[in-house]
């Protein structure tokens, strides 16, 4: 069957045919009258009276068709969409309002209305547009065009993976059968699903990384009542061991809440403008005591002012206190850590956007090749033994990269063994609130 619009679309061809050969019919009987009245003129006044009477007699004629033809065209010009009149100007408000994503579709497929929601997922201006141009999953396509044909609400999950990955689920729904509009409503799942794998990921990591202090601290109160009961010199080792292993518990705790709230925060854009360089600054004072304990100095290089990010500055400041205290962490004794922060110019959506440049270089050992591409992996170490001599929980990376992501910039890890490693944040400059970021946050290995 065919749809509504496609029958008004029919009926609108045949009028303008009927209007056409109609237009037709009158200029022809004019033009024959003219005549006519052009031959008894000739036989009175001969060719010259003839002549102008052909003259007047024809522009009467095409002036009368041409204003024949455009009243009926204008009958019948294409009629103008009511299907969205149902809606007040208050249910539009509304529905502009909802913080949920929703599109109504017309029975022809073409977006009629999207919400400010809906428009931060999809886009602006694209009313009026084919939904399949809108919304490119198979799965939702067709709960569309089921909703429409048959009436049966529906229910799909479906994952966007670009500039940040969020899971939705839609809901479709005829809300009108003349003229057909169905809705299309979507749920953002993300923070419920970083949750559900969040709580996976805890139960197959933390508990592992728990279980050793917690042996070593179990083993040792066991030893402490039974042969070590009267040993004073056994029990302050075995204290200052315990000590050793519940910081380092403690550590791991505080590690993993915060990965947690970052990772739940991730898809939400920060708000407020940061200055880098006192970031840097700040990060790098926290630590100095830290690197004087190793000889190793911390150098901060700015050659010229560089703008303001959009962040917010206590998870930009673990960032830098994270990549620093790994360079301080495997950089070699009496040592330098070298950071430098700059301006460059990257390519975006409406051209070069000045972007903040900030690398943090160590003098350590290097990274093997095959080792980079997992350092922001949850629970990841390179030299494990080490790593947990100095303290290291193996959650300071992917704090970094879920923040750096937040912060819609980019983490670039390059490193040759021997030769030490270099990381590198970049981070777009603060756009005017109207504007929205345009590239994904990814981490590039060099």
């Amino acid at each position: 069957m065919m749809s509504d619009s496609a029958n008004r679309y029919a009926v609108y061809g045949m009028n303008r045919d009927a209007a056409f050969w109609a237009t037709l019919r009158r200029m022809l009987w004019s033009v024959t009258a003219a005549l006519i009245v052009g031959a008894a003129v000739f036989t009175w006044l001969g060719f010259q009276g003839l002549a102008a009477v052909v003259v007047v007699s024809l522009i009467l004629a095409v002036s009368a068709g041409i204003g024949e033809r455009r009243q009926p065209f204008a009958a019948v010009e294409e009629p103008a969409s009511d299907e969205l009149a149902m809606l007040s100007p208050l249910a539009r408000e509304m529905l502009e309002r909802l913080p949920d994503p929703l599109m109504l579709v017309n029975g022809g497929d073409r977006v009629l209305f999207a919400n400010g929601a809906m428009r931060d997922v999809v886009g602006v201006g694209i009313e009026r547009k084919h939904v399949s141009a809108v919304m490119r999953n198979p799965a939702i396509l067709e709960a569309l065009a089921r909703t429409a044909h048959t009436g049966e609400p529906l229910s799909v999950e479906f994952t966007v993976r670009v500039p940040i990955e969020r899971n939705y689920q839609a809901f479709t729904a005829r809300v009108s059968s003349d003229p057909a509009v169905v809705m299309l409503l979507m749920h953002d799942l993300t923070a419920m699903k970083r949750a559900e794998q969040m709580r996976v990921d805890f139960i197959a990591n933390a508990s592992h990384e728990l279980r050793t202090p917690l042996a070593a601290v179990t083993g040792f109160i066991e030893t402490l009542k039974g042969p070590a009961r009267d040993d004073a010199e056994a029990r302050e080792q075995f204290l200052d061991i315990m000590g050793v292993e519940a910081e380092r518990m403690r550590r791991l705790i505080e590690d993993l809440l915060s990965l947690t709230r970052i990772e739940l925060n991730e898809h939400v854009p920060p708000r407020g403008e940061v200055s880098i360089e006192a970031v840097i600054k700040q990060a790098a004072a926290a630590l100095a005591p830290l690197a004087k304990a190793d000889g190793i100095t911390i150098s901060v290089d700015c050659p010229g002012p560089v703008p303001a990010v959009s962040g917010e500055r206590d998870e930009l400041v673990q960032v830098f206190q994270n990549l620093i205290h790994n360079a301080i962490k495997y950089g070699r004794s009496n040592g330098e850590v070298k950071i430098t922060l700059r301006q460059q110019m990257a390519p975006g959506r409406r051209g070069p956007e000045p972007q903040v440049v900030a690398s943090v270089k160590d003098d350590g050992e290097g990274i093997p090749a095959e080792a980079i591409p997992r350092l922001t992996e949850r629970f990841y170490r390179v030299d494990v033994k080490r790593s947990r001599e100095r303290g290291g929980t193996g959650l300071g990376l992917a704090i970094v990269k879920h923040i750096v992501n937040r912060h819609n910039g980019r983490l670039q890890i390059e490193s040759r063994v021997g030769e030490g490693s270099i990381f590198t944040v970049l981070l777009p400059a603060a756009k005017k609130a109207a504007e929205k970021p345009s590239d994904a946050g990814v981490t590039e290995l060099l």
